[in-house]
């Protein structure tokens, strides 16, 4: 596997019990093996210790871009609730320059109440949670637009805002979800849809019909799978031995051939950023 020839394929580097040097270090591995892209998940605190270290998504992707060549790098997914829009806005177009245009910003309502609850972080029913995601959806675009921007909103008003857009287009917004509804959000709105491998095939249709309901063209959307697993913070958990250690290739053209456009694969400790280094060589 080489630049000239990546795989669809990314990988989301756990953030929770990791540290900076531990994440930094598998994104420089994974970059020089070849896979498409570098994600970080968006956590402050574990799930259930909270005392265990957590690395915070867009310092370690900044970190990551700096010293990385070709792979994308993007946040699967930034929860709304964690950063106001026009915030995360000028946060993405500074990264995006930095990169040269190799930002995806990955973004859904979130789901980890404790979190928030331990922070004083707000965390409103889902419902509310959907639609502060479509207003800031609708944020970000109006602030990549150039500005200035005034716009009433119940969440996220603008008033004669400014954000510099920089040189770079705006990164494309990838809507992900576990829901039908969040299928719908990402056809009629999204640049893209990142579902998980449980949910893809029960909430396609739903995606490709709105998508023409609204329009919008497939052709250009970017449908990133996500495959982590049942229990995706288990400590005993490997990629090793997985048909995307064993045989990366041929199980890449099963998801292609059900309709994704690319991957993105979860790597816990060491061994599996081993074990995909590894496994880029039968790419």
């Amino acid at each position: 596997m080489t630049p000239a020839d990546p795989p669809p394929i990314g990988v989301a580097l756990r953030s929770i019990r990791a540290t900076p040097e531990w994440w930094l270090q598998g994104a420089r591995r994974l970059d020089a093996a070849g896979y498409a892209g570098i994600w970080s998940w968006d956590h402050f605190v574990g799930k259930g210790d909270r005392t265990v270290p957590v690395v915070e998504a867009w310092t370690m992707l900044t970190a990551a871009a700096a010293t990385t060549e070709q792979a994308t790098v993007g946040t699967f997914v930034a929860n709304v609730m964690n950063r106001h829009p026009a915030v995360l806005a000028r946060m993405a177009t500074t990264l995006q320059d930095l990169t040269g245009g190799r930002v995806i910003l990955g973004i859904g309502i979130g789901g980890h109440p404790a979190e928030h609850r331990a922070l004083g972080i707000p965390f409103p029913e889902a419902p509310e949670r959907v639609a502060r995601l479509e207003e800031a959806i609708a944020v970000l675009r109006a602030i990549w637009s150039g500005g200035p921007v005034t716009r009433p909103s119940r969440f996220y008003p603008l008033d004669d805002a400014v954000v510099s857009v920089g040189s770079s287009p705006p990164p494309p917004i990838v809507i992900g979800g576990e829901s039908t509804a969040g299928a719908r959000l990402a056809g009629r709105l999204g640049d893209g849809w990142s579902p998980f491998d449980s949910t893809f095939e029960r909430d396609l249709p739903a995606y490709l019909e709105a998508l023409e309901a609204a329009g919008r063209q497939r052709v250009g959307q970017r449908l990133l799978v996500g495959i982590q697993g049942d229990d995706w913070l288990a400590e005993h958990s490997s990629i090793a031995g997985s048909p995307w250690i064993e045989a990366p290739r041929e199980t890449w053209a099963r998801w292609r051939e059900a309709g994704a456009d690319g991957v993105i694969l979860l790597a816990r400790t060491t061994a599996d950023v081993d074990a995909l280094v590894a496994a880029a060589q039968r790419w």
